[in-house]
C-alpha cells in the first residue's frame, strides 16, 4: 500500500464540516433578543432528543447494596442498579455520615480500565463527599466491573475498543453508543434521587474526558440537574477534525453536525442552568475550541440575562481533572447549591484498593446471576427487526439504499492523468477522479496492461472494474482475467492510494484497528449524516459513468470489504451488467449478532437492519451475480 492522496479524505470532510459550521454560526449570530435565544434553545433541545433514541419507559432499577465501607466522615456504599432489565450497573454511593437532605452530585467517569476505582475518580468523588455532598460514581460500560469482552476469544484492547465495537453493532439496529451511555447515567440519577438523604433541588453533575462527554450530553437531556461542570471534553468538533483527533463512538452522536449542532448546543440546551466549563491549556481537546464554545454559550446566557451563571476555567497542565480544576468545581457547586463548605480539597484523600471496593463478585458483573451483556440486547433487537422486516423489490431497495446512505447523485467526473506505474506484473496507467467536495480527487482508477502506456481512457466494448479489499494494484498483481476485456482497478476513498496518512494512534498503522484512521473517518461520516460507505459507493458509480459513456458493458468485481460498496453500486446502476464478489461479508446481521463484528465501521450503515440486509441485496441482483 502506497498512499499518494493520503490527505484526500481529511480535506474532503474539512470542506463539508466547515460549511456546516459556518451555517450554524450564522444562526447563532442572528440571535438578538431573549425570545430569539429561547426559540433557539427549544430548537436544539428538539434536535438533540432526536439523536438520542432512549428507551420509552424506565424499568425497575432493582437496586441493591452489596456492602459498605466506613471511611471516617463518609461511608462508601457498594451499589448495583439495572438501567435495563438484566443489565447491571456498578456504582459507588458516597454519603457523609451526617447526610440529611444534602446536595448531590452524579459523577461520571472518564476512560480508565478500572472505572470508578481509578485513583483520580475516587479522589474526585471523595473530595465532594467530604464537603457534604452525596455522590454517585458510576462505572461506564466496558470499564471497571462492567467489561463486556473479557470472555470473548480474539478480543484485544481496552475501554475505547469496547465502546467502538458496541457502538458499531448498535448502529446497525438503529441505536447508538451515545444514547446507551447517557441512559446508564440517567438511571443513575434516578437512583440518586431515590435516596432519602438527597435534596432533589440541588443536583450537580460532573466528570472529565469521557465523563465530561457524558456530563455534556446528559446535561442536554435532563431537566432534573441543577448545575453541571463538564471537564476536559468541550472544544468544537471542527477543532477535533482539524487536529485529526479520534474519539470514541459515544463521543460522536450520529447526525449531530447534520442536525446543525455542535458541542456548545448541548450546553445551550439547558440555559440558563449554572454551568462551569473546565479544561486544560495542554489538552488534546483543543482549548481554542473551548474558548470559542464558551463565547457562544455566554452570548445565549447574556440574552437570557444570566451571563454570570456560565463560567470558563482553563487550568495549566495536561488532559485530566487537575487539582486546581477540582477545587474550582467544589467552589462552583457550593455557590450554586448555597452549600457552606470550603472549596479547598482536603489533603491526603485516601483511596481504597480494588478488591476491597468491588460491588460484584470477583469485580465483574459477568459473575452476577442476572447479567446480560450489551451484545445480548443488540442481538435480540436485530432478531426482532429481521422478523418484522418485509421483503422488498429491487426498485424499493434502490430507494432505501439511497436514503440510508444519503447518496449524492453520481456524475461523469473530471479526471486527471497521473503518472504511469510499472511492476513485474505489468503497467498501470492511473487516473485521478474528482468525486469529492469542491472537485476534490477522492479515488484513483488504474488501467492494467501488460505492455502499453495509456494517457487516456481507451474505448472498449467490455470493461472489468475491480474494487479491492485494501489496494487495487497490489491485489490485481495476483489476479488473472480471461477474455478481451480491459481491466481497471479502483481505489475508492479510504483505501489504496487514497488511504489516509494521518490520524495515527498505535505505533503500527492498522486499517482494521478499532481506533485508527478508518474508524476515525467513518465516525465523521456518521456525525455529518453521510456514511463513509456512501462516499465509496459514489466513487464507484462515478467511475462507472465515466467508463460507460461510450457504451461499454461494465462487469464489476470486488473482494472483501470492497464487496459491500460494489454490491450497492450494482443495485443502483443499470450500467453495471454483472457482479462477481470474492470473500464478501455474509450479512450485517452477523456483524451485529456475533461477539466481534469482524468488519470495520466503514462498511456499516445506521438502522440498516430495520430495512434490509446483504442477502436481500444479493437476491435482488441474482441476474447480475456471477
Amino acid at each position: 500500500m502506497n498512499p499518494v492522496f493520503g490527505t484526500a479524505v481529511q480535506n474532503d470532510y474539512l470542506a463539508l464540516v466547515r460549511r456546516m459550521v459556518a451555517a450554524r454560526r450564522g444562526r447563532l449570530e442572528a440571535l438578538r433578543t431573549r425570545e430569539d435565544a429561547e426559540r433557539y434553545i427549544q430548537q436544539v433541545r428538539t434536535a438533540i432528543s432526536r439523536l438520542f433514541p432512549l428507551p420509552l419507559e424506565k424499568t425497575p432499577l432493582n437496586a441493591c447494596e452489596t456492602g459498605r465501607i466506613d471511611l471516617g466522615n463518609i461511608v462508601l456504599h457498594k451499589v448495583i442498579y439495572h438501567s435495563r432489565p438484566g443489565y447491571p450497573v456498578t456504582a459507588h454511593l458516597y454519603l457523609p455520615k451526617t447526610a440529611k437532605k444534602v446536595p448531590a452530585v452524579l459523577f461520571l467517569c472518564g476512560h480508565s480500565a478500572n472505572g470508578k476505582a481509578a485513583e483520580l475518580y475516587q479522589i474526585c468523588a471523595r473530595g465532594l463527599a467530604l464537603k457534604g455532598y452525596a455522590v454517585l460514581s458510576v462505572d461506564p460500560v466496558g470499564q471497571g466491573e462492567r467489561l463486556q469482552f473479557g470472555d470473548v476469544s480474539g478480543f484485544q484492547g481496552g475501554s475505547c475498543e469496547e465502546h467502538n465495537i458496541l457502538g458499531r453493532q448498535l448502529l446497525l439496529v438503529g441505536e447508538n453508543m451515545s444514547a446507551w451511555r447517557a441512559w446508564d447515567a440517567i438511571r443513575g440519577l434516578d437512583y440518586l434521587l431515590s435516596r432519602p438523604e438527597v435534596d432533589g433541588t440541588r443536583i450537580g453533575m460532573t466528570g472529565t474526558s469521557g465523563g465530561g462527554t457524558m456530563t455534556t450530553f446528559v446535561n442536554a437531556l435532563e431537566d432534573r440537574v441543577t448545575m453541571a461542570a463538564p471537564s476536559c471534553y468541550i472544544t468544537t468538533w471542527l477543532h477535533n477534525l482539524e487536529n485529526e483527533l479520534p474519539t470514541d463512538l459515544e463521543q460522536m452522536p450520529p447526525g449531530a453536525l447534520a442536525a446543525g449542532l455542535d458541542m456548545g448546543d448541548f450546553l445551550i440546551a439547558r440555559a440558563p442552568r449554572p454551568l462551569a466549563i473546565l479544561g486544560q491549556d495542554n489538552d488534546f481537546f483543543d482549548p481554542r475550541g473551548m474558548i470559542e464554545t464558551y463565547e457562544e454559550v455566554r452570548r445565549v446566557y447574556r440574552l437570557l440575562g444570566a451571563e454570570p451563571a456560565v463560567r470558563l476555567v482553563i487550568g495549566t497542565g495536561d488532559h485530566g481533572y487537575s487539582h486546581s480544576n477540582r477545587e474550582t468545581m467544589y467552589g462552583f457547586f457550593n455557590e450554586m447549591a448555597n452549600h457552606s463548605a470550603p472549596s479547598v480539597e482536603p489533603e491526603n484523600i485516601g483511596v481504597s484498593p480494588e478488591p476491597e471496593i468491588w460491588c460484584a463478585p470477583g469485580g465483574q458483573v459477568r459473575n452476577l446471576p442476572d447479567n446480560c451483556y450489551a451484545r445480548d440486547f443488540i442481538a435480540a433487537k436485530a432478531e426482532r427487526l429481521i422478523a418484522a422486516r418485509k421483503k422488498h423489490s429491487p426498485q424499493e431497495l434502490t430507494v432505501i439504499m439511497r436514503r440510508l446512505l444519503q447518496l449524492d447523485d453520481p456524475f461523469i467526473p473530471h479526471y486527471r492523468v497521473l503518472r504511469i506505474r510499472r511492476d513485474d506484473s505489468g503497467i498501470y496507467s492511473r487516473f485521478g477522479l474528482e468525486t469529492g467536495e469542491e472537485g476534490r480527487l477522492m479515488c484513483v482508477l488504474k488501467l492494467k496492461s501488460p505492455r502499453q502506456d495509456f494517457y487516456h481512457l481507451p474505448k472498449s466494448g467490455k470493461i472489468i472494474l475491480y474494487i479491492p479489499h485494501l489496494d487495487a494494484q497490489e491485489e490485481l498483481d495476483h489476479m488473472e482475467f480471461a477474455g478481451d476485456a480491459v481491466v481497471y482497478g479502483l481505489d475508492v476513498r479510504g483505501v489504496g492510494e487514497c488511504t489516509p496518512t494521518g490520524c495515527d494512534q498505535p505505533p503500527e498503522r492498522d486499517f482494521f484497528h478499532e481506533y485508527q484512521f478508518d474508524y476515525h473517518y467513518a465516525s465523521w461520516g456518521l456525525l455529518c449524516g453521510k456514511p463513509y460507505l456512501g462516499g465509496k459507493v459514489k466513487d464507484i458509480l462515478c467511475a462507472v459513468k465515466l467508463l460507460a459513456q461510450d457504451g461499454a458493458a461494465i462487469a464489476l468485481q470486488a473482494r472483501g470489504q470492497g464487496a459491500v460498496p460494489a454490491l450497492i453500486a450494482a443495485l443502483l446502476s443499470d450500467q453495471i451488467t454483472s457482479l462477481h464478489l470474492m470473500d464478501a461479508p455474509d450479512s450485517w446481521a452477523a456483524m451485529a449478532c456475533r461477539p466481534l463484528p469482524g468488519a470495520p465501521l466503514s462498511v456499516m450503515i445506521p438502522q440498516v437492519l430495520a430495512e434490509t440486509d446483504l442477502p436481500e441485496l444479493r437476491e435482488a441482483l441474482s441476474e447480475k451475480l456471477r
